[in-house]
C-alpha cells in the first residue's frame, strides 16, 4: 500500500467547464483547473477540463453565476426533495428590500448587487444508496487509488473527492470494512474514512456542513463497536477517527462515548480492551498540550470521574495477569501492550494538574511503576537491535511519568523519589548502546536532568564522586558517535538534519545528555566544568594521535564543549547565554578552523559538520573578524558531497546573514561580501544539483537571504539566476512536496523582481516573459500548493507597471472573478491583493472596458463580507473599489453596498468587522464628501446618519488600530464635523461635540483592545489572518498605502485648520459648543492643535 499517495486530496481541487457566454460557474465541489480557459499575459490558453468519472456514474452539473450551485449526482444517486431557496434576502434588515427566489436550475443574471453568494449546498442534496452495486464501484475506485500510475490513480482520487459530499458516503466506507473480503481494500477504506473525517468533521462557521447530520449520528452510533471488532491495523485508523470526532464533539455532542468505552473493560477481551485504551489515549493526549482553562478542567474532571477508577482497577488486574502468565510470551505481549497504553493515559490525565484521585492512589501507581521499572523478563527481550521492544517502551513511559511527577508534583512525589533515582541510575549503567534502547536511555537521562534542576534535590548530586560518576558512566558514553549515527549521517541525512538542526532530537541520547549537563551546571557549574574539561582534553589528545581512526573522539569533545557552554539557546538566535568558564573563541581557533581550512571538503565530513554547527550555535559569541574568516570557508563547503555538510554550510551562511549589527543593520554587509558574491551565488545554485539536494530548503533559504543581503550586487547575475529559478519552479510544480523549499523559491523570485526593477523598471517585461509560461502551466494543472504564490507574484509584477493595466492582464481579469477560485481559503488573500492591484493600476480601464464585470467584482466583496473569517479581505477590496473606481461606474451599487454591510452588522457584529466598517465609512466620506455620506445613510432609513454616529462611530472609534487606518478615520470625522451642514443646524447638532471628543480620544487615548465576552473564546484558527492554506510572501508584500496621504500630512493640524475654517463661516458657534460640552482635558488637547496650526476659532 502506497501510503504517501493514498490520502485523498482536498475536494476543492476540482475543475469547472464554462458554458459559452455564461457568467462564471459557481460549484460546491468543482472538478479540475481553477482557471478554465484563462490565459496569462503570455497568451497561452488553459485547456478545458474534462469531467471526472466514468460514463453513467454521474458528471458535474453546472450551477451558473454567483448564485446557487447544484450538487452533482453520484453513483446510483437519487435526488432528495427539491425546495426553493431565498437569494439576497435581507432578514430583519433596516430597509424593505425585495426577496429574490430562484430554482437551482435557473440561470441567475442579477441586475444589481443583491445576489447572495452560495454559502452552502442546496436543500436537495444527492443521496448514495447503501447498495451492493455502489459498494462494488467504491471498491474499484479504492483499488485504483493504490495504483502507482498517476494516470490511473489521480482520476480515481478525483472521483472519490467528487462523491464524498453526498449522504451515506462515509457509511459506505464503513460498510466496506464489514463486508469486504479483501484486507487491502479494508485498510484502504479505513484510511480513506479517517482522512475524510479529518477533512470534513469540523463544522466551520460561514462554510457549509460537509457531513449531513444523519451521517454524523450514524457514524457515532456505530464506529466504536466497529473499531473494537476490527483487526488491529484497521482498529488504529478508526481509533484515530474517533479521536478526531471526539475532539470536536466530546463531551457535549457525544456524551455516551466514555460510558460505552469503559463498559468494554468488562469484556475481558484484551483485543477489545486495547482498542479502548488506544482510542482513549488518542482522545486524551491533547491534555498534554492544551492551555489551562475552566472548560478544559471541566472536561478532564468528567473524564476522571468516569475513567480514573476503572483504569486503576485495570492496571492492577493487568499486573496480576502478568504474574499469572509470566511464562506465556504471547499473553505477555498483549498484557504489556495494555500496560504501555495505561501508562500513557496516566501521563495525559496527570499532566494539567495532580488529580485528587491519583494523589489518593499514588501508592498503587508508584509502587507498581517502580516494580515494572526493575523488571527483567527474558521472554520480552528482543534480538532486534533497532526496534524497541515492549519492555523498553513501557520503562521509557514510566521514566516519563516519574519525571512529570518530579517536575510538577515534587512535594507529593518526594517519598518515592529516592527509589526511582536508584532504579533509573541502575538502568542507565546496565543498558547497552543499541539503538533500540535510545528512547529508554533518553527518557531515563531526562528524569535525572529534571531532578538535578530542582533546588531541594541538589543534595543528591553534591558529592564530587557522584558528579564524576555521572560524567563517566552516563554523559560521556551517551555523547559518543555510534555506528548507527554514522549510518544515519550518510544514508538518512534528511532525518539526521531534522534531528540535529531543527530541534527534533528531543528523544536522542545526545540531546538528553546535553540537557543533563545543563541541569548539573545550574548548581555545580564550576565543578562540572572542571571535570568535563579533563575529558575534553583527553578526547582531543586521543584524536591527535591518529585522526583518521580516532575522529569520533574529537566529535564527542566538540559536542561536550557545546553542551557545557550552552546555558540558553534558541534556534533563531543560537546561544543567548554562555558558560563564561569556557573559552569559546580559543576553542574555535584551535580546533574548529583547522578542520574547515582543509582544502579537501569531503574529508572527515562529520567533523566538518560539527565545525559548521559550532559556528551556527556560537555565532553571537565568536568575534566578527572570525566570522568573516569563516564565510569563504563555508562557501567552499557548499560543494561538499555530504548532504549534511553542504546543508549545514548553507544554513550557517543564512544565519550569519541575518545577524544584526549597529543601528539595526546586518552585521555582515554587502560590501564585505563583495569579494565572494560570484562564488557564493554559483556554489549555492550548484548545491541544488548535488544528489539528494534538488529541493533542499536550507539551500533555497540561503539563496533568498543572499539576494536580500547583496541587493543590487546580484543584478549582473539575474538573467542566469532567474532562468535557473524558473526551471526549478517548473520541475517542482509537477509534484510539490517540500513546502518550505517552495516558499523560499518564490521569495527568491520576488526578490529578483524587486531588486532588478527598482534599478531598471523596463526589466519587468523580461520577468513576465520568463515566468508567465510557467505560471500558465501551474494554473492549467491546478497545482493548488502554488496558485496562491502565483497570484502574489502577479500582484507584484502588476504593481511594478507605472501606467495603465497591460492588455494581456486585462484578458485575465474576468477569470479571476470565477467563484470556484474563491472557494479555496488559501486563494482569498492573494486574489484580493491581485484585484487591488488591478484597481490601483487601471480602475478606469475596468470601468470602460470591463463594466459588465463590476457586478462580479462586487459579488466577490459580498461573498467575503458574509464570512467572519474573511470579512476584512472584503473590506480591503471594497476600500480599493471606493478609492479608485470612477464614481459613476458604481453609483447604482452604492446604496446596496451599505445595505449589505448593515445586514452583516445587525446579524453578526464582531470587533474586527466594526473596525473595518469604521475605516470604510470614513474613507467613503473622504472620497465622496460628508454630505454624500449623510445622504446615503438617511436614504436607507430616516435619521440613520445620527444612529450611526451615536451607536457606532462615537463609542467604537477608539478601537481602530494602525497609523494609516487612524488617519483615514481622523480625516473622515473631521469632514463630518466641518463639512456637513446638518451637523450644525439639525437634530444631529447634539452629536457634534461628542464626535469631536471621540476624535480627540482617537488621537490621544490608548487603543481600546478589549474584546466582547463571546470573542474572548475565539480559536486561533478563527482569528483574522490565520489561513492554514496560505503563506504570505514577505518579499512580495506591498508598501502600506495611505489614501489620504496627498490630502493630509498631520491629521491634528488638519482638524485645527478645518475648525478654523468652519468657525469663520459660522462665527461664535464653534467656541460656544466647545465651552458648554467638551470636557476640560479634550479642550486642552484641542488648544494645543490650534496653537500648533497657528489658527484660532472665531
Amino acid at each position: 500500500m502506497r501510503t504517501s499517495r493514498t490520502k485523498p486530496k482536498d475536494s476543492s481541487s476540482s475543475a469547472v467547464t464554462q458554458l459559452p457566454g455564461a457568467p462564471p460557474p459557481f460549484c460546491s465541489h468543482p472538478p479540475g483547473p481553477g482557471l478554465s480557459q484563462a490565459a496569462l499575459p503570455c497568451g497561452k490558453p488553459l485547456s478545458r477540463a474534462k469531467p471526472i468519472g466514468p460514463p453513467g456514474l454521474g458528471r458535474l452539473a453546472l450551477g451558473i453565476g454567483w448564485g446557487l450551485s447544484r450538487r452533482r449526482p453520484l453513483i446510483g444517486a437519487r435526488r432528495g426533495r427539491e425546495g426553493k431557496r431565498p437569494l439576497g434576502a435581507l432578514r430583519n434588515s433596516v430597509t424593505t428590500s425585495p426577496r429574490f427566489e430562484c430554482e437551482a436550475e435557473e440561470l441567475l443574471s442579477p441586475p444589481s448587487l443583491l445576489v447572495v453568494l452560495s454559502q452552502g449546498v442546496p436543500s436537495g442534496s444527492a443521496v448514495m444508496e447503501l447498495s451492493d452495486a455502489n459498494l462494488q464501484t467504491l471498491t474499484e475506485y479504492l483499488k485504483k487509488t493504490l495504483d502507482p500510475d498517476p494516470a490511473i490513480r489521480r482520476p480515481a482520487e478525483k472521483f472519490l473527492e467528487s462523491v464524498e459530499g453526498n449522504q451515506n458516503y462515509p457509511l459506505l466506507l464503513l460498510t466496506l470494512l464489514e463486508k469486504s473480503q479483501d484486507n487491502v481494500i479494508k485498510v484502504c477504506a479505513s484510511v480513506t474514512f479517517k482522512n475524510y473525517i479529518k477533512r470534513n468533521w469540523r463544522i466551520i462557521e460561514d462554510e457549509p456542513n460537509k457531513i449531513c447530520e444523519a451521517d454524523r449520528i450514524a457514524i457515532k452510533a456505530n464506529i466504536v463497536h466497529l473499531m473494537l471488532s476490527s483487526p488491529e491495523q484497521i482498529q488504529k485508523q478508526l481509533s484515530d477517527a474517533i479521536s478526531i470526532i471526539g475532539r470536536e464533539d466530546f463531551p457535549q455532542k457525544w456524551p455516551d462515548l466514555l460510558t460505552e468505552m469503559v463498559n468494554r473493560f468488562q469484556s475481558g477481551d484484551f483485543h477489545v480492551i486495547n482498542g479502548v485504551l488506544r482510542t482513549a489515549h488518542s482522545l486524551f493526549k491533547r491534555y498534554r498540550h492544551e492551555f489551562k482553562s475552566n472548560e478544559l478542567w471541566t472536561e478532564i474532571k468528567l473524564v476522571l470521574d468516569a475513567f480514573a477508577l476503572p483504569l486503576t482497577n485495570l492496571f492492577k488486574a493487568t499486573i496480576e495477569l502478568c504474574s499469572t502468565h509470566a511464562n506465556d510470551v504471547s499473553a505477555l505481549k498483549v498484557l504489556f501492550s495494555s500496560l504501555i497504553l495505561i501508562s500513557k493515559l496516566f501521563y495525559s490525565l496527570n499532566f494539567q494538574d495532580l488529580p485528587e484521585f491519583f494523589e489518593d492512589n499514588m501508592e498503587t501507581w508508584m509502587m507498581n511503576f517502580h516494580n515494572l521499572l526493575t523488571l527483567d523478563n527474558k521472554l520480552l527481550q528482543t534480538d532486534d537491535e533497532e526496534e524497541a521492544g515492549l519492555l523498553e517502551l513501557l520503562k521509557s513511559q514510566i521514566c516519563d511519568n516519574a519525571a512529570l511527577y518530579a517536575q510538577k508534583y515534587d512535594e507529593e512525589f518526594q517519598p518515592y523519589l529516592p527509589r526511582f533515582v536508584t532504579a533509573i541510575w541502575n538502568l542507565l549503567v546496565t543498558t547497552g548502546q543499541e539503538v533500540k534502547y535510545d528512547l529508554l536511555v533518553s527518557n531515563a537521562i531526562q528524569f535525572l536532568a529534571s531532578v538535578c534542576e530542582r533546588p531541594h534535590y541538589k543534595h543528591l548530586f553534591e558529592d564530587q564522586n557522584t558528579l564524576t560518576s555521572i560524567c563517566e558512566k552516563v554523559i560521556v558514553p551517551n555523547m559518543e558517535f555510534r555506528a548507527a549515527d554514522e549510518e544515519a549521517f550518510e544514508d538518512n541525512s534528511e532525518e539526521y538534519i531534522r534531528r540535529d538542526l531543527e530541534g527534533s532530537d528531543i528523544d536522542t541520547r545526545r540531546r538528553a545528555a546535553c540537557d543533563l549537563v545543563r541541569g548539573l551546571c545550574k548548581f555545580f557549574e564550576g565543578p562540572v566544568t572542571g571535570i568535563f574539561s579533563g575529558y575534553v582534553n583527553s578526547m582531543l589528545q586521543e584524536y591527535a594521535k591518529n585522526p583518521s581512526v580516532n575522529w569520533k573522539h574529537k566529535d564527542a569533545a566538540i559536542y561536550l564543549v557545546t553542551s557545557l557552554a550552552s546555558k540558553a539557546q534558541t534556534q533563531k538566535h543560537g546561544i543567548t547565554q554562555a558558560n563564561e568558564l569556557v573559552n569559546l573563541t580559543e576553542f574555535f581557533v584551535n580546533h574548529i578552523l583547522p578542520d574547515l581550512k582543509s582544502p579537501n571538503v569531503n574529508e572527515f565530513p562529520v567533523l566538518k559538520a560539527d565545525g559548521i554547527k559550532y559556528i551556527m550555535i556560537f555565532r553571537n559569541q565568536v568575534p566578527k573578524e572570525q566570522l568573516l574568516v569563516s564565510i569563504p570557508l563555508l562557501i567552499n563547503h557548499l560543494q561538499a558531497e555530504s548532504i549534511v555538510v553542504h546543508t549545514y554550510a548553507a544554513h550557517a551562511l543564512e544565519r550569519l546573514f541575518t545577524m544584526k549589527g549597529a543601528n539595526n543593520t546586518t552585521l555582515i554587509t554587502a560590501a564585505e561580501m563583495a569579494p565572494y558574491t560570484e562564488m557564493l551565488l554559483t556554489n549555492l545554485f550548484k548545491a541544488l544539483t548535488l544528489p539528494g539536494s534538488s529541493e533542499n530548503e536550507y539551500i533555497m533559504k540561503a539563496i533568498m537571504r543572499s539576494f536580500s543581503l547583496l541587493q543590487e550586487a546580484i543584478i549582473p547575475y539575474i538573467p542566469s539566476l532567474i532562468t535557473q529559478l524558473t526551471q526549478k519552479l517548473l520541475a517542482v510544480s509537477k509534484n510539490p512536496s517540500k513546502p518550505h523549499f517552495n516558499h523560499y523559491m518564490f521569495e527568491s523570485i520576488c526578490l529578483s523582481i524587486r531588486i532588478t526593477c527598482k534599478a531598471n523598471p523596463t526589466a519587468i517585461g523580461s520577468f513576465e516573459d520568463a515566468l508567465f509560461m510557467v505560471f500558465t502551466e501551474i494554473l492549467q494543472n491546478d497545482v493548488q500548493e502554488f496558485i496562491p504564490y502565483v497570484f502574489q507574484v502577479m500582484s507584484l509584477l502588476l504593481e511594478m507597471h507605472k501606467n495603465d493595466i497591460p492588455s494581456s492582464y486585462m484578458a485575465l481579469f474576468p477569470h479571476l472573478l470565477q467563484p470556484v477560485l474563491w472557494e479555496r481559503s488559501g486563494n482569498i488573500p492573494p486574489l484580493v491583493r491581485l484585484l487591488q492591484a488591478y484597481l490601483e493600476r487601471g480602475a478606469s480601464t475596468i470601468a470602460n472596458a470591463a463594466a459588465d464585470k463590476i457586478p462580479g467584482l462586487l459579488g466577490v466583496f459580498q461573498k467575503l463580507i458574509a464570512s467572519k473569517l474573511n470579512d476584512h479581505q472584503g473590506f480591503y477590496l471594497l476600500n480599493s473599489i471606493i478609492e479608485h473606481m470612477p464614481p459613476e461606474s458604481i453609483d447604482q451599487y452604492r446604496k446596496q453596498i451599505f445595505i449589505l454591510l448593515f445586514q452583516r452588522l445587525q446579524n453578526s457584529k464582531t470587533t474586527k468587522f466594526i473596525k473595518s466598517f469604521l475605516v470604510f465609512i470614513n474613507l467613503y466620506c473622504v472620497r465622496y464628501g460628508a454630505i454624500a455620506l449623510q445622504e446615503i445613510f438617511d436614504s436607507i432609513q430616516p435619521k440613520m446618519f445620527g444612529m450611526v454616529l451615536e451607536k457606532i462611530i462615537i463609542p467604537e472609534i477608539q478601537k481602530v488600530s494602525g497609523q494609516v487606518e487612524k488617519k483615514i478615520c481622523a480625516v473622515g470625522i473631521t469632514k463630518i464635523l466641518t463639512e456637513c451642514p446638518p451637523m450644525m443646524d439639525t437634530e444631529y447638532t447634539k452629536l457634534w461635540t461628542p464626535l469631536l471628543q471621540a476624535l480627540i480620544g482617537l488621537f490621544e487615548l490608548p487603543e481600546d483592545d478589549t474584546l466582547p465576552d463571546e470573542e474572548h473564546f475565539i480559536d486561533i484558527e478563527d482569528t483574522p489572518g490565520y489561513q492554514t492554506a496560505f503563506s504570505q510572501l514577505a518579499f512580495a508584500g506591498k508598501k502600506e498605502h495611505d489614501p489620504v496621504g496627498q490630502i493630509v500630512n498631520n491629521p491634528k493640524i488638519h482638524l485645527a485648520q478645518s475648525l478654523h475654517k468652519l468657525s469663520t463661516a459660522c462665527p461664535g458657534r464653534v467656541p460656544s459648543m466647545l465651552s458648554t460640552s467638551l470636557n476640560a482635558e479634550a479642550l486642552k488637547f484641542l488648544q494645543g492643535y490650534l496653537q500648533a496650526a497657528s489658527v484660532t476659532l472665531l
